[in-house]
C-alpha cells in the first residue's frame, strides 16, 4: 500500500515536472519570434532608407544637371542679342548727286518737264523733241537722263490728248485712237492710248453730227459722200452706226 502510494506520487511529480517544461518551452519560443519580426521589420527599414538615400542623389544630380544646362543656354542668348544689336546698320544708297550731273542733263531734264506738263506729250515725243535737229538738239544721253528722270504720268497725258482730240477736232473713236499711237503722230504707247479711249468722256455720234455738217457747209458735200468720208478708213473712222446718227439729223 505505501509503495502504491509511493509510486503516485513520484508519477505526479513527474508529470508536474513535464508540463513545467514545456510551459518554460513555450515561453521561451515566444520570445525567438517576435525577435524575428522585430529584425525583419529594422532590416526592411534599412533596405527603404537605402533606397531613399540612394534616390535622392539621382533627384539633385538631375536637378543639377538641368541647372547646369539653363546656365549654359543663357549665354548663348545674350551673345545672340549682344551680336543683333552690334550688327552694324548697312548705309542708306544716296542719290546721285546734282553736283555730279551734267549742266547740259539738267536742262534736257526741265525741258522733258515743260513738254510733259505744259503739252501732255508722251515718252516717245518728248525724246524725240529733245534730241531732233529740228527741236532741242541735245544729245542722245541726255535725252535718256532726262526721260528716265522725268516725273510724268504716261497714260493721264494720253487721256488729255483723246480729251483734246473729240472736243476740239470732234474726232471718232478710231481716229484718236490711231493719231495717240502712230509715229506721226503721238506716239503714245497702245496701253497708253487703250487707257484713254477707254477713259474718255467723248459722245461720238455727236462728233459725227459735227463733222458731217462742217463737210455739208464748208465743202457743200452730198449727204452720199459725207457718209463714205465718215465712215472711210482713210477718212473719219466712224462707225456704221454713228454715220447713220448723223445723217439722219444732218
Amino acid at each position: 500500500m505505501k509503495k502504491r502510494v509511493i509510486l503516485s506520487l513520484l508519477v505526479v511529480a513527474s508529470l508536474s515536472l513535464t508540463v513545467g517544461c514545456s510551459s518554460e518551452d513555450t515561453e521561451v519560443e515566444e520570445p525567438v519570434e517576435s525577435r524575428e519580426v522585430e529584425e525583419e521589420q529594422e532590416e526592411s527599414k534599412d533596405i527603404e532608407e537605402k533606397q531613399e538615400i540612394e534616390e535622392e542623389p539621382v533627384e539633385s544630380q538631375e536637378v543639377e544637371e538641368e541647372q547646369e544646362i539653363e546656365e549654359e543656354a543663357e549665354p548663348q542668348e545674350v551673345e545672340e542679342e549682344q551680336d543683333v544689336e552690334e550688327k552694324p546698320e548697312e548705309p542708306e544708297p544716296q542719290e546721285e548727286s546734282s553736283k555730279d550731273v551734267p549742266k547740259e542733263y539738267e536742262s534736257a531734264l526741265n525741258k522733258a518737264k515743260t513738254y510733259s506738263s505744259t503739252m501732255d506729250m508722251s515718252k516717245a515725243g518728248v525724246y524725240d523733241q529733245l534730241t531732233s535737229e529740228h527741236g532741242e538738239k541735245f544729245p542722245e544721253e541726255a535725252g535718256q537722263y532726262a526721260i528716265d528722270n522725268v516725273e510724268a504720268d504716261w497714260k493721264e497725258n494720253a487721256l488729255k490728248k483723246a480729251k483734246t482730240y473729240s472736243s476740239t477736232m470732234d474726232m471718232s473713236k478710231a481716229g484718236v485712237y490711231d493719231q495717240l499711237t502712230s509715229e506721226h503722230g503721238e506716239k503714245f504707247s497702245e496701253e497708253e492710248a487703250q487707257y484713254a479711249i477707254d477713259n474718255v468722256e467723248a459722245d461720238w455720234k455727236e462728233n459725227a453730227l459735227k463733222k458731217a455738217k462742217t463737210y455739208q457747209d464748208s465743202m457743200d458735200m452730198s449727204p452720199d459722200a459725207i457718209k463714205d468720208q465718215l465712215t472711210s478708213e482713210h477718212g473719219e473712222k466712224f462707225s456704221e452706226e454713228e454715220a447713220q446718227y448723223a445723217m439722219e439729223n444732218l
